[in-house]
């Protein structure tokens, strides 16, 4: 449902993302974890057809992100790092333009604004200008924008940040169920134990370069740690010091049906 084949981003000559190949099935929820500036974002962006890569493909859904780029669009969800709205509109207007673009018929967008409002405590804001919102409703908005046309593959950026801890479990959910109707979900994250505890699969990139693909049990034998080493525990060790480590690919996926 996402795949990525030998994805290379430069700035310059800093390769920002290196040769990057991974694949999320349907029904999978994969988080991508690394240290800040390790390339998350920029591959995301690379998927999302935000950024154009030096060599590399990207998939949506079989689809080519570059080749055909509206039809893949439209099979997918995004919620950025950084939340960009239209400060002027209110929150519905807001999520009633995003159910125009994505073709959400009106009886569809009225239940699925309303659940999702209801579930993140945002029904009564809908009614207000965005530019009232403080930073966790701006990122519940874009939440529910991103998940309002129940997109085959969904891409998230550190979706938590801003959110207190209900509205996060309320995500958490949301994703499992995206999951359990087939929609496949990419998450990058920092609290390694929401990755520990939701993850299918996570991928930890390094320097641009993904060292390993896999369960977090896979993890632990390629890491040859103790049943009792932590995802946290994990991680520190595959991305000690400042050079890259030997890369480490783990499990092979098979390509998607």
């Amino acid at each position: 449902m996402i795949e990525a084949v030998q994805l290379t981003r430069r700035y310059g000559s800093l390769p920002a993302v290196d040769s990057l190949s991974l694949q999320v099935a349907p029904g999978q929820l994969f988080c991508f974890l690394g240290p800040n500036g390790a390339g998350k974002t920029t591959t995301i962006k690379m998927l999302v057809g935000l950024l154009k890569p030096n060599s590399g493909h990207a998939r949506v859904a079989g689809l080519d992100v570059w080749a055909d780029p509206v039809r893949a669009k439209a099979a997918l969800g995004y919620v950025p790092d950084a939340v960009s709205l239209y400060s002027e509109l209110t929150g519905l207007e807001f999520l009633d333009l995003v159910a125009d673009i994505y073709r959400v018929g009106a009886s569809d967008r009225v239940a699925r604004i309303g659940r999702l409002a209801g579930l993140f405590s945002l029904t009564a804001h809908l009614g207000q200008p965005m530019s009232s919102y403080s930073r966790g409703m701006r990122q519940k908005a874009t939440i529910i924008a991103a998940m309002l046309h129940e997109p085959a593959a969904l891409f998230l950026d550190e979706p938590t940040v801003g959110l207190d801890p209900r509205s996060a479990r309320t995500l958490k959910d949301l994703l499992r169920e995206a999951c359990d109707r087939g929609a496949a979900v990419l998450m990058s994250t920092h609290i390694l134990e929401v990755a520990e505890t939701m993850a299918d699969q996570v991928g930890i990139i390094h320097h641009g370069k993904l060292l390993f693909q896999g369960s977090v049990p896979e993890l632990r034998e390629y890491q040859h740690g103790p049943e009792s080493s932590s995802l946290e525990d994990l991680f520190l060790q595959l991305t000690q010091g400042d050079q890259p480590a030997a890369e480490k690919p783990g499990p092979e996926v098979a390509p998607d049906a």
